[in-house]
């Protein structure tokens, strides 16, 4: 059974739609950065502090391919994933790869009670510094299989929409 591999940028629900489309379909869930934060014993934003962004996107890079290797798994991956295009493959080989996208007023309401915590956006004027990023980004999150934008969605909705395609693109695996 094929993965169901979220990208997209952060505050864009990927855990929380991921979970929800897991239960829906009777498959595991995976969140990256809890996989990741659990090999290493710290947090993302301590990684990112103590160790670096370089380093953070090698461990990354070996959570990618550890994780890849699974089935019927729903994987909710870190924002800057796709970052990296051997990433992108890695999870296409055994997945179907949905972006989720939101508008930026979505994003700064889904991330109004963790910005903190969250090592990007540390420093400056929140939404200057997500535009920037989302500018970067676009060209990346592109390489998807399906793009979901869940700005005007509700949880289940997004849910639905992603658990319908991949029931009608994996029949014959399903």
């Amino acid at each position: 059974m094929k993965n169901i591999v979220l990208t997209g940028f952060m505050g864009t629900g990927k855990s929380t739609v991921g979970k929800k489309v897991a239960g829906k379909l009777g498959m595991k869930f995976i969140d990256m950065d809890q996989y990741i934060e659990g090999k290493l014993g710290m947090s993302i934003s301590d990684i990112f502090f103590h160790k670096g962004e370089a380093y953070f996107r090698e461990t990354e890079k070996e959570a990618a391919e550890e994780l890849s290797r699974l089935t019927g798994t729903v994987i909710a991956t870190g924002g800057g994933i796709v970052l990296n295009p051997e990433n992108v493959k890695k999870f296409r080989e055994n997945g179907i790869i949905f972006c989720l996208k939101a508008d930026i007023d979505t994003i700064l309401r889904n991330i109004s009670k963790s910005h903190e915590k969250r090592p990007l956006l540390k420093q400056g004027n929140i939404r200057n510094t997500i535009e920037k990023l989302l500018e970067y980004r676009e060209p990346y999150y592109k390489n998807n299989d399906y793009e979901v934008d869940v700005s005007l969605l509700t949880v289940e909705q997004a849910a639905s929409v992603i658990a319908d395609i991949y029931i009608s693109t994996t029949k014959t695996d399903y």
